[in-house]
């Protein structure tokens, strides 16, 4: 039997969330004058925003064991499309975000049916449909940049980034109810624990009559609903369109997602998990760059944060099924193994 710690099961849990105040705290030690100030506070929750909803909408579909890695070319093809519409098409800021918002949820839909339907695995068929993503971009702008003209982009429209509620970013608030969203369709309602079970055990799903190509590309529609929308805030952040910024998202992205799922409930992709890994990600990578770390400093703490992500997502499901066989074997009236049967 698994002895099953308290310590052990507060330290899986919380240890994240601690790492992040020691961080801060150590920081801000270092840094009095500039770190724990607010303009700092306001500047991580600005920058960081839209890399939080970026692994948000990655943690989507590893709830059901599939990555997207198309979320940073999506990224990118979706704030191009927003500039082309406003700047060369002279089409009203709202309906140009809701067609991308949506069509991001039309590319995620597809994606889903390529990996469900083709059969193709997730990590293949996505980096296939972003490299199409990425010559979509190119064709778009021909390699160059979108530039408004001399009266600039509609002030509302900047407005969803610039903007302040509270003397803090609006776009902090974005994440946090995105967090809230994903947190309710995951934690309290039936279609995130059908997503659960996908991830955990396909063929389980389906022999409990769960639609798992159906929700497989729910979750995928679901990811490029959220990229849909992280391309809008870039586009009003950047007022530009750049061909190529979105292939920077990705790693940090997925960094959160997977070091998310090792934390407050840990060997599962959760909300509340992510955020976390995004604050992590967000205050070490603050407090490097202002010792004056060298400019290939953040790939290579992105880099070594992914592969401890990995390992220790891993090492959390590992030990969950393990902690899960050895309390249904000693569950009361369990009769025991057949000889000869391994227990699993």
């Amino acid at each position: 039997m698994t002895p099953w710690s308290p310590r052990g099961h507060v330290l899986g849990s919380y240890g994240l969330p601690a790492l992040t105040a020691v961080l801060f705290l150590v920081f801000s030690l270092a840094l009095p004058g500039t770190f724990p100030t607010r303009d700092n506070v306001s500047s991580i929750l600005s920058n960081q925003s839209i890399p939080a909803l970026l692994a948000l909408g990655a943690t989507i579909p590893i709830a059901t064991g599939k990555f997207d890695l198309s979320i940073g070319y999506g990224l990118g093809l979706a704030h191009v499309l927003v500039m082309r519409f406003v700047v060369d098409q002279a089409m009203p800021w709202p309906l140009a975000c809701l067609i991308v918002v949506l069509g991001g949820a039309l590319v995620g839909a597809l994606n889903g049916a390529v990996v469900e339907f083709a059969r193709i695995d997730s990590f293949i068929a996505t980096l296939g449909t972003g490299s199409i993503m990425y010559a979509l971009t190119g064709w778009l702008t021909d390699g160059t940049r979108i530039v408004p003209g001399p009266d600039g982009l509609p002030a509302a429209f900047t407005g969803l980034y610039d903007a302040r509620f509270l003397g803090l970013p609006v776009p902090a608030f974005y994440v946090l109810a995105a967090v809230l969203v994903l947190w309710v369709v995951l934690e309290r309602l039936p279609f995130g624990r059908y997503l659960y079970v996908v991830g955990s055990n396909p063929r389980t799903a389906g022999i409990i009559g769960i639609p798992t190509r159906r929700y497989s590309v729910y979750a995928f529609a679901g990811s490029g609903l959220v990229v849909g929308i992280s391309g809008v805030l870039l586009a009003a952040q950047q007022q530009i369109g750049n061909p190529s910024v979105g292939l920077d998202y990705l790693l940090p992205a997925f960094v959160g997602a997977l070091l998310g799922s090792t934390t407050i409930r840990p060997g599962r992709a959760n909300a509340l998990g992510t955020l976390v890994a995004v604050s992590v990600l967000a205050v070490g990578l603050a407090g490097i760059g202002q010792l004056g770390a060298q400019f290939w400093a953040t790939p290579l703490f992105n880099g070594g944060t992914l592969l401890l992500a990995v390992g220790l997502a891993g090492y959390a499901a590992r030990r969950r099924l393990r902690t899960r066989a050895a309390t249904d074997r000693d569950a009361p009236g369990r009769p025991p193994p057949r000889a000869g049967a391994e227990a699993v």
